[in-house]
């Protein structure tokens, strides 16, 4: 891939007033029982997106994205350490929801307000031009990118996902180790795909 030119001073300008708005939106602040506290990580030169859900309560504490047990799970999945999985010029993180919904009456999180992703998406996604794989991570990110549809379909349909730069991945909490379980194909055929196809995206 041949190397990017430099910014105009005007461009890096316009990127960051994008950034400082987003981290300053308040329009579902009614609705979020911990307040709004936007978390993604976003830039310009970055190869692969990874989009989750929404955040949880230990990273709306601390403002780290995939900061707690899913996020370990996930680096996992990636074969990833902390330092390459936080190297914020060649992966981009950005949530279905970039604030913590709350939760649901069953213990889980609420899904991402539904406000968040028309609203900043369009134009978080329009600052980061050298994108050429996104992984979709958990149904409301399935959902948000590809519509309707159960969630093992899509992540056994990789391969024809791939071509188009995604690949769907089950969400890494606790609750999908019986999913696991049932589903040995995700470790023995996904998740070397999966890591092949990051690796050839971060060269």
């Amino acid at each position: 891939m041949p190397e990017r030119t430099p910014p105009a001073p005007g461009e890096v300008e316009a990127v960051e007033a994008e950034l400082r708005a987003a981290r300053a939106c308040r329009v579902c602040e009614a609705h979020l029982p911990l307040g709004p506290r936007p978390v993604f990580r976003i830039a310009p030169t970055a190869r692969l997106l990874i989009m989750g859900q929404a955040p949880g309560t230990r990273v709306h504490e601390t403002g780290i994205p995939w900061n707690d047990r899913s996020g370990e799970r996930l680096r996992a999945w990636l074969a990833m350490d902390a330092d390459a999985f936080y190297d914020a010029r060649r992966i981009a993180i950005l949530p279905a929801g970039l604030c913590y919904p709350g939760r649901l009456p069953n213990g889980g999180d609420a899904p991402p307000r539904p406000e968040c992703a028309p609203l900043w998406h369009p134009r978080l996604r329009a600052l980061m031009p050298d994108i050429r794989l996104t992984l979709l991570v958990g149904i409301y990110a399935h959902r948000l990118v590809l519509g309707p549809g159960p969630m093992t379909d899509r992540v056994r349909a990789w391969r024809d996902l791939l071509p188009a730069g995604r690949f769907a991945l089950p969400h890494p909490s606790w609750r999908t180790t019986g999913w696991e379980r049932r589903n040995p194909w995700f470790q023995e055929d996904v998740l070397p795909a999966l890591r092949e196809a990051v690796g050839r995206t971060l060269g």
